[in-house]
């Protein structure tokens, strides 16, 4: 006899996205080594050798980390390359705070940063 009404799995909300408009868009990147685990929500710069490392000053904001990613090692990773995001839910380096020139960046390659209230 089948349960049709049997509870399968669960989704939670991570409030990192903060809009539909415009649609996240998703491709693969390579970080970085040595930097441990990243977090979805990281930003990340991109590097002179064609990697991405978590945003720290003097870099320049490219994407969002889609998915948690261990960078002990070269790791591929994907990443959203446009979309609307939460600006409380993004992760940067502990020493670093993004700036308004850091989200102009990011929205000159198609992110959108919020200020978005937590549910």
């Amino acid at each position: 006899m089948s349960v049709l009404n049997e509870k399968i799995a669960t989704v939670e909300y991570d409030n990192l996205i903060a809009d539909i408009n415009p649609p996240t868009e998703v491709y693969a990147v390579k970080i970085k080594a040595g930097q441990g685990i990243l977090k979805r929500g990281s930003v990340l710069s991109l590097e002179s050798d064609g990697t991405f490392s978590l945003m720290n000053t003097g870099g320049t904001p490219n994407c969002i980390l889609a998915e948690d990613v261990d960078a002990t090692e070269e790791a591929d990773a994907i990443a959203y390359r446009t979309g609307h995001f939460a600006s409380n839910e993004l992760i940067v380096t502990e020493a670093y705070t993004l700036t308004a020139a850091d989200k102009e960046a990011l929205r000159d390659v198609g992110i959108l940063i919020s200020d978005a209230m937590e549910y």
